[in-house]
Parts: C-alpha cells; structure tokens; sequence
C-alpha cells in the first residue's frame, strides 16, 4: 500500500517537473522572439543604410550634376529620417517593456486631446483626402499623458495611411458600461482576420507591398499595445476588410 505521504511527494515532484517544463517553454520563447525581433531590426536598418551608402557613393563619385545634387541630398535625408524613427520606436518599445518611461500621472480631457491630435495630423489628412471626426462626450481621466497622446497618434496615424481617398476618421470618447472608452475609426483596407492576431506583434505587416510604399517601422500597434498596458487599457479591435477597422482603448474605472 502506497503511504500518503509518497502520494503527496509523487505530486510534488510532478507539480515541479511541470513548472519547470514551462519555464523553459517561456525561455525558448522568448529567446526565439527575441532572434526574431533582432532579424527585423537587423533588416530594417540595412534597408535604409544601404541606400543612404548608395547615394552618397554616387554624391562622392561625382556622379551627379546640378539639381540632381538636391535630389540624391533628399532621399539620403529621407532615408535618414526612417532611421531615426524606428531607432526611436525600438526605444520606446524597451522603455515601455522596462517600466522605464520617468513620467508622473495627470487628469486629461480626452476630448481635448483629441483636437490637439487632429491638429498634429490634419495635413497629413488633408493630403490622403481623410476627414477627421470627433464624436462622443467628453470624459477625464487619469493618466499619463505622453504615453496616450503616442498610443492615439499611432491609431489615428495608421487609421489616416491605410484609409481611402473620400474616407473618414472617427474618434469617439465616453463611457460604457462604467468604464472610460476611446476608439478609433476608420472607412480603410481593413484586416483580414487571419492577421488580426498578430497586428500588434512587433514588425508585423498584413501586406508588406502595402506598408513598404506607405511608409512605417512596422512597430506602431505594437505601441499601442504595449502602451496600452503600461496605462491600464485594454485595447481590442474590430475589423472587416473593405469596410474598415476600429481600435477601442477601455479603462476600468
């Protein structure tokens, strides 16, 4: 007869050989995530850099003549200025991962917020033929506001780039069912929901032609997501290809 006490061991052991199994499931993981994320960095910055050496190879050469000069000068300014974004991206990615980020909470109107966003991206708007709307109520709440203004413009941002010519931008703010709501949407591409999942995985791109000609790091929603978290939201989103996306931010009251 099997005392209780071995029982009690035998089950242990278990408990502990699981624990373990599952330990080094989330290490594998996250070593195999973090080659990954290290792949795409890699890629993505010698995209750029190979065409910034390019041109000033040409420039160098003297290759170029006359207004070309200004020309060749542009896209090496350009294709600097994309790395400079995803530097700043990756960044705010490990801030926002390390609990980094030295800010202190504040009360924000989001309603307020919201047109000091619009102003930030009404050329850009403007140039894509995109209305902004705003609807809702207004509604406080307590926040860090750095953190949410970066959250919003990579919606609105990405709600504008992935939108149609004659197509709209919503913003609604309020509350539902107790709980302090934003959401943001759009009449764009849509997301297929094969790739619903994964949009806010970093470097992610539904249609890698799509987003290479629009421009991005690819690391926008995984702003958002992180973001998100680092504020006390949940984010979901809602989409049906052709028809449009919606992203809602929800904060427990």
């Amino acid at each position: 007869k099997i005392s209780p006490s071995f029982l009690n061991f035998a089950e242990d052991v278990a408990n502990i050989q699981e624990g373990f199994k599952n330990a080094v499931d989330d290490a594998v993981k996250g070593e195999r995530m973090k080659a990954e994320l290290i792949t795409n960095v890699s890629h993505d910055l010698k995209t750029p850099l190979t065409s910034i050496s390019g041109f000033a190879e040409i420039l160098r050469d003297g290759m170029v003549q006359g207004t070309d000069v200004e020309k060749f000068a542009g896209r090496i300014f350009e294709e600097a200025q994309r790395l400079i974004t995803l530097v700043s991206d990756v960044i705010k990615i490990s801030q926002l991962d390390e609990g980094q980020l030295p800010y202190t909470r504040e009360t924000v109107e989001l309603q307020e917020l919201v047109r000091a966003m619009f102003d930030r991206l009404h050329h850009a708007a403007d140039k894509a033929g995109v209305s902004l709307v705003l609807e809702g109520e207004p509604v406080t709440l307590s926040t860090v506001r750095p953190i949410l203004e970066e959250v919003l413009f990579n919606l609105c941002d990405n709600a504008i780039k992935y939108n149609r010519p004659g197509g709209r931008v919503t913003v609604r703010t309020g509350r539902q069912d107790g709980k302090v709501v934003l959401a943001v949407s759009d009449t764009g591409i849509g997301i297929p929901p094969a790739h619903q999942q994964r949009i806010f995985e970093r470097f992610y791109r539904v249609d890698k032609s799509h987003s290479k000609e629009i421009g991005g790091t690819g690391l926008g929603l995984s702003i958002v997501k992180h973001g998100a978290a680092y504020l006390g939201a949940a984010v979901a989103v809602e989409s049906e290809p052709g028809v449009g996306s919606t992203f809602t931010l929800t904060w427990a009251d």
